[in-house]
């Protein structure tokens, strides 16, 4: 089958549209579809866009204002998109933008089937969000963009309640973002502090102030807390300060990692710690569980994995339940810690390889297309 993926953007963040998005379509054309990705083209400055494998045609439209991509149904965008020879699906990806509404006219105007990975924008978080700006944005465009999709695209179950709570009423095929298993096992040097790892944007949304003050209150023996990630906003001066204000003195920023340095990261560190306030699956809980690290994230992420297959904690939002979990798992013995990230490497192994995502959404897509039965992970 002949499939075009659209996202907003490839730049390289740690986790996010960009990753997650290439991967899937490597793992599609690999699986046997014809697979072609299209996104805008990134502005000078910002960082390399992650790509997708060989088996993708890639291309990149040219950055235009907003307005243009709205108000026009032959933006650049679009007409990258309608670009595709033969096309017969289009798989969009995420929320509030006009590249959605582009892929939604294009859709329409191929007469294909239409697809939307709603990528946690729905969550009443990221609803809370500039809340005018996106109540206007539904009534103009994002509302209508959804009701054309055939299938909607979640994450997890609590992103179903997400999509079913805005009204949307169309089968959502449910499958988690996948992770690439690294090959070597976690090492740790000997003698070397014990360290808790937090690698993600440095964002309000990702509860790092939290973080700070149940770090402050448990401060524990020879440990140390290690926030990696780009700064968005300015919110690192935050953090320091609060650090200061609490007396923390064994935080330390490594800064934007790029691939290599994150794998090296997750292999170093004896705790993953995510206190995110919404995600809409939590890709970095993954890798670090892939790299054998057991972690701790609030119920704002759907990682009730964590508790049922005994590999970390997964606890309400707020700084008690994050310092009651910091505590627990700073006064496991290393053996014991080790044996939870075994758990959760198995888990990862097992259900979020993206051979096993690319071969259940490829099913998805030949159930829409009337060449297969509709599988089990699409529900109603």
């Amino acid at each position: 089958m002949s499939v075009v993926h659209t996202v907003n953007s490839l730049r390289a963040d740690p986790g996010g549209p960009s990753r997650s998005v290439t991967a899937l379509c490597t793992h599609l054309a690999r699986a046997g579809e014809t697979v072609e990705l299209v996104a805008y083209r990134g502005r000078e400055g910002e960082p390399a866009p992650v790509l997708p494998g060989g088996e993708v045609v890639v291309r990149l439209a040219e950055p235009e204002p907003a307005w243009r991509a709205l108000a026009s149904r032959r933006s650049a965008f679009a007409e990258s998109i309608a670009a595709s020879a033969g096309v017969e699906l289009l798989h969009d990806h995420g929320l509030w933008l006009p590249s959605n509404v582009a892929a939604a006219r294009v859709a329409r105007r191929l007469r294909v089937p239409f697809v939307v990975s709603t990528r946690g924008m729905l969550t009443r978080w990221a609803l809370s969000q500039s809340p005018t700006k996106k109540r206007l944005a539904w009534d103009l465009y994002q509302e209508r963009a959804l009701r054309s999709t055939a299938l909607l695209h979640a994450t997890s179950e609590d992103e179903v309640e997400d999509i079913r709570r805005a009204d949307l009423t169309q089968p959502i095929v449910v499958l988690p973002n996948g992770v690439e298993v690294p090959g070597a096992a976690r090492a740790r040097m000997s003698g070397s502090p014990r360290r808790a790892l937090f690698l993600s944007r440095l964002h309000p949304g990702k509860g790092l102030l939290n973080l700070v003050e149940a770090w402050a209150r448990v401060r524990p023996a020879g440990w140390e807390l290690v926030l990696a990630g780009p700064d968005e906003g300015g919110h690192r001066a935050e953090v320091e300060a609060k650090a200061r204000a609490l007396g923390v003195d064994d935080l330390r920023f490594a800064g934007e990692v790029d691939d290599r340095a994150k794998w090296n990261l997750y292999r170093s560190a004896d705790l993953f710690v995510l206190p995110t306030f919404s995600e809409n699956f939590g890709i970095v809980v993954a890798e670090a569980l892939a790299a054998g690290v057991p972690a701790i994230t609030t119920t704002g992420a759907p990682w009730r994995d964590l508790e049922t297959h005994r590999c970390g904690w997964w606890v309400d939002l707020g700084v008690e339940p994050l310092a009651v979990a910091l505590c627990e798992a700073t006064a496991l013995d290393d053996e014991a810690r080790a044996g939870m990230g075994a758990r959760g490497r198995a888990l990862i192994e097992q259900n979020y390889s993206w051979a096993y995502v690319a071969e259940q959404m490829r099913a998805a897509y030949a159930w829409l297309r009337g060449r297969g039965d509709r599988p089990d992970c699409v529900v109603d």
